[in-house]
């Protein structure tokens, strides 16, 4: 059985961390790790994470104030990470984005008061401006 190349530096530089050379090991510095791969940028990726944002902070205020839909927002959220997601480091943007609309609020609020109203309804009207602007600029329909 013959060892990847890959899992041999690995060992290597395994063998190094841990003190030891090894019989026969040569003294040569580890191969350099492959340069991690850059995705692109979509143009409208700061207005989508602004709308997840909003998404989560919306779950989380709607169902404080009563209007348990906290899981259809939840359930848009992950309609558009599987539309738009191609990559796992995607995903995570706006996913962290999500939670970070949901936690912000949740840290703040533990009663809804009208200022919690007032945040939804600019909320609501902010996400669907957005939903409609990258809609009609990069939809292609």
């Amino acid at each position: 059985m013959t060892i990847s190349r890959a899992v041999g530096a690995a060992v290597f530089v395994a063998a190094l961390a841990l003190g030891g050379r090894g019989a026969g090991a040569q003294s040569r510095p580890a191969p350099a790790p492959p340069a991690p791969q850059v995705e692109p940028m979509a143009p409208y990726e700061p207005q989508l994470l602004r709308l997840a944002e909003i998404m989560g902070a919306l779950a989380y205020l709607r169902d404080l104030c009563g209007d348990k839909d906290g899981a259809e927002w939840r359930a848009r959220m992950n309609a558009l990470i599987e539309a738009e997601s191609a990559s796992a480091p995607r995903k995570d943007r706006l996913a962290g984005a999500y939670n970070k609309g949901f936690h912000g609020f949740e840290t703040t609020y533990r009663t809804c008061t009208d200022n919690a109203r007032l945040i939804i309804d600019k909320y609501i009207g902010e996400g669907g401006s957005i939903a409609r602007d990258v809609g009609s600029r990069f939809g292609g329909g």
